[in-house]
């Protein structure tokens, strides 16, 4: 492929292209906000009985849902808008030394299911993250935490792909339903600081 730097565009029209963004990411929000509020409250609580009982939350997902993984595990570990003690987080997509070897003794759809049978217990809560709802490690991840018991709260977007359909009784299912992944991700990232504020607001009142 090759690109034609010396093009030049008007910029009344990448102006518009942005606001057309701005359009959509709106839209989709907006019409996301009723369907996927109960679906987070649910989440928050479940989490929330999780590190009430000394147990903690893992999280996993590819590219930007990595990133996701890693933001939330970050904002309950350090600290998301208040002071408070560390909430006990874990991002599976971190340790490239652990995901790497897995990878290449075995499978790059095991890189998340090794960790969450080595490091999940029973009450713990997996968060697991997937644009499409079919990353296959993903749901080997759930598989696991199935096998080793912990809720499952699955953050999709889509029709929620095998994902969704994976969920077991008091699992949490948030899918954004439409069909851009950035779309998807913007929600993502309000759905985890949603999660984050509840969290903190059940743990520490009004702020």
């Amino acid at each position: 492929m090759s690109f034609n730097t010396a093009q030049s565009f008007d910029e009344t029209l990448l102006n518009a292209r942005v606001r057309g963004i701005f359009a959509d990411s709106l839209k989709t929000i907006r019409e996301a906000v009723d369907v996927l509020t109960p679906s987070i409250t649910g989440a928050a609580a479940l989490m929330l009985q999780a590190l009430l009982a000394g147990r903690k939350v893992l999280a996993c997902g590819n590219g930007g849902s990595a990133a996701d993984a890693q933001h939330f595990s970050a904002e309950l570990l350090n600290r998301f808008e208040r002071e408070r003690p560390a909430l006990a987080a874990l991002s599976l997509t971190t340790d490239t030394s652990t995901l790497t070897s897995i990878a290449n003794d075995y499978h790059f759809d095991e890189v998340f299911a090794k960790q969450v049978r080595a490091l999940g217990q029973a009450g713990d809560v997996l968060l697991a993250i997937s644009t499409s709802g079919n990353s296959p490690n993903v749901l080997r991840a759930v598989q696991a935490a199935h096998e080793r018991d912990l809720g499952v709260v699955a953050l999709s977007g889509r029709d929620g792909g095998k994902l969704s359909k994976l969920l077991r009784g008091g699992d949490i299912d948030i899918c954004v339903s439409v069909q851009s992944t950035a779309r998807i991700q913007e929600v993502h990232g309000i759905v985890i600081h949603c999660l984050c504020d509840l969290i903190d607001y059940q743990l520490l009142g009004q702020g």
